[in-house]
């Protein structure tokens, strides 16, 4: 079953594209790689793709099977060389309205 996945990557200033050779040359591949391994590690699409430059934070909402092949798509797509991630499983607003309402 399709979910959604939120994937926050962070890294340090350091480590960040703009500051760091190595991690240049991977980043300006990523969305390339992303697209192209899509189907491999089961991931319908990216719904959203945001960065916060100053924050060194990039939010990705991925519509996937599991997290577990979106663990292996950020490591194949070159994400996790230089970025800590963090997988979330997401639910839209009114999903959450929609149980919880059926609780009361």
């Amino acid at each position: 079953m399709l979910q959604l996945f939120g994937v926050f990557a962070n890294h340090s200033p350091e480590s960040c594209p703009l500051n760091n050779e190595a991690s240049r040359k991977v980043f300006v591949t990523i969305d390339d790689k992303i697209k192209s391994i899509l189907p491999k590690f089961k991931v319908n699409r990216i719904v959203a793709f945001y960065m916060s430059v100053l924050e060194h934070e990039w939010i990705i909402i991925f519509e996937a099977e599991s997290a577990h092949e979106i663990e292996s798509l950020c490591i194949e797509a070159g994400i996790s060389a230089f970025s800590t991630i963090k997988i979330v499983p997401l639910n839209n607003f009114d999903v959450v309205i929609k149980r919880i309402k059926g609780q009361s």
